[in-house]
């Protein structure tokens, strides 16, 4: 079996000073001595809340449903896109994205930046089954975007339609394990139905 070459971050101290290259980062362990009264112990820390880099850019990742290439004057369409052409002609060209030609699958993909069927979305929602690959429940071990930018510091939001939650799953914010609430977001006004 080859040997990996990534390199865990394992003390507190080491994965606050930069990005870990595991998620979640290790939990917080009081580094001083603890003698039998809190006289005799090294004064108490608590953990420190994980901040974004000093300088860390602003990222909005938008995803617009039934479009292509072929929609925007930037790769060739019929559509003005003026903003998208300037970043294009800056060299910001994100041209490499696989597509499912569904919503539900793609947003996984995107967001996980998965293959569809390894981040449980082989097809939209509504034909969601217990098999893998079709539960239509993203797994832990597919980490959002927003989940990584959370646990670097970033304040994360979804705004607008979800579709990745499946019928029957959606719960109040904070006690979903499915949706835009388990994908990391601080804040959601998303709705979690297809429309």
């Amino acid at each position: 079996m080859a040997k990996s070459n990534v390199q865990v971050i394992t003390t507190p101290k080491a994965a606050a000073a930069g990005t870990p290259n595991v998620l979640p980062r290790p939990d917080f362990h009081f580094p001083g001595e603890v003698g039998r009264t809190y006289l005799d112990s090294d004064p108490a820390q608590f953990p420190k809340p994980v901040q974004a880099p000093e300088g860390a850019p602003n990222i909005l990742l938008i995803l617009i449903d039934d479009c292509g290439f072929g929609q925007y004057g930037t790769f060739g369409g019929g559509h003005p896109s003026p903003t998208m052409d300037r970043l294009a002609a800056e060299g910001l060209r994100y041209n490499c994205f696989h597509t499912t030609a569904l919503c539900s699958p793609t947003r996984a993909s995107l967001i996980t930046g998965r293959n569809h069927h390894s981040a449980a979305f082989a097809g939209i929602t509504e034909v969601a089954t217990g098999y893998d690959g079709y539960t239509c429940i993203l797994p832990r071990s597919c980490g959002t975007v927003g989940e990584v930018l959370r646990q670097n510091g970033y304040m994360t939001a979804w705004i607008g339609k979800n579709h990745n939650t499946p019928p029957g799953r959606p719960a109040p914010p904070g006690l979903s394990t499915a949706g835009p609430t388990a994908s990391a977001s601080t804040t959601s006004t998303a709705s979690t139905l297809g429309t």
